[in-house]
C-alpha cells in the first residue's frame, strides 16, 4: 500500500471513528420507569396524566397499573414493586402506610361522590337511591372493603335502607359493566365514571351525596425503584393534573 493510499484510509477510519463517537454520544440514554399502582376510577384521567407527562419527559415510561384500591393495596403488602400509589379512600391508603410501606406521608389530591349509573333512558324510572330497594330493580355495586362500596353502604345505611345488591364487584368499572352489557338496572358508581362513560349509560343523581365523599390520597412508596421520578409525578398529580382531574368531575379536597 502506497503511503498516500495508507493516508488515505487512516483519515478515512479517523473520520468513521469520530462520527461513531458522537452518533453514541447523541443516542439518549435507556427509558426511565415509573410505575403507578392507581384505583379504578382514575383509569380515564390517569391516562390523560400519563401521556402529558411522558410528553414533557421524553425519556420516561410510565406504567399504569388500575384496579381496586384495595386489591392494590394487597398486592403491595404482598409484594408488588411500584413508585406510586393512589388510592380511592383514606383508610385503604392507611393500611399500606400501616405497613410501613410509604415515603412520607400521602397527601390528598381529588374528592369524589357516588351517583346511580343506569341504562340508557332511564327505563325504570329511577330517581334516587331510595328506588334501588325496589322489587323490580336488579342494582349492583363494590364490595364492601372497596372505596366505593364503603361510600355505597354509608349512604344506605344513612337513609336505613334494605338493598340486597344482585352483585358485589371487586372495582367500580365492574359495577358500570354490569350496567352498561344490561346485566343490572343500576349501579353505585363514581360521577366521574358515569362521565367517563356518557355514551353507554345515564346519571341519577343522589341527593345528599356529599355525606359519603370519597378522598382520593397520593404517596410515594418506600421501596421506589425510582424514587426521585415517583416524587415528581406525585408531585404533578397534585399540581398540574388538578385541571384534568377537575375537568372530569373530580372534587378538591
Amino acid at each position: 500500500m502506497s503511503k498516500k493510499v495508507a493516508a488515505i484510509a487512516v483519515t478515512a477510519l479517523s473520520a468513521l471513528f469520530a462520527l461513531s463517537g458522537c452518533a453514541s454520544a447523541s443516542v439518549p440514554s435507556s427509558d426511565r420507569t415509573v410505575t403507578v399502582f392507581a384505583a379504578a376510577s382514575l383509569t380515564e384521567t390517569f391516562g390523560t396524566l400519563e401521556r402529558r407527562f411522558e410528553q414533557s419527559h421524553p425519556d420516561v415510561d410510565v406504567r399504569l397499573h388500575f384496579a381496586g384500591s384495595a386489591t392494590l393495596a394487597q398486592q403491595l403488602t404482598e409484594g408488588a414493586s411500584a413508585d406510586v400509589f393512589a388510592s380511592a379512600n383514606e383508610d385503604v391508603m392507611a393500611d399500606v402506610a400501616n405497613a410501613d410501606l410509604l415515603n412520607g406521608a400521602p397527601k390528598p389530591f381529588a374528592t369524589n361522590t357516588l351517583t346511580i349509573a343506569v341504562e340508557p333512558g332511564n327505563p325504570l324510572g329511577i330517581t334516587d337511591l331510595d328506588d334501588l330497594a325496589r322489587k323490580d330493580v336488579v342494582s349492583v355495586a363494590c364490595e364492601p372493603e372497596v372505596p366505593c362500596g364503603d361510600a355505597a353502604r354509608a349512604l344506605i345505611d344513612r337513609r336505613g335502607l334494605d338493598v340486597g345488591f344482585a352483585s358485589e364487584e371487586r372495582d367500580v368499572k365492574a359495577v358500570l359493566a354490569k350496567v352498561s352489557i344490561g346485566e343490572a338496572d343500576a349501579g353505585l358508581v363514581y360521577v366521574t365514571d358515569t362521565r367517563a362513560a356518557a355514551d353507554k349509560v345515564d346519571a341519577v343523581e343522589i341527593a345528599n351525596a356529599e355525606d359519603a365523599v370519597s378522598t382520593y390520597p397520593i404517596a410515594t412508596l418506600a421501596d421506589a425503584p425510582e424514587p426521585e421520578l415517583a416524587a415528581e409525578f406525585e408531585r404533578y398529580v397534585r399540581g398540574d393534573g388538578g385541571a384534568v382531574l377537575r375537568g372530569a368531575g373530580f372534587g378538591t379536597p
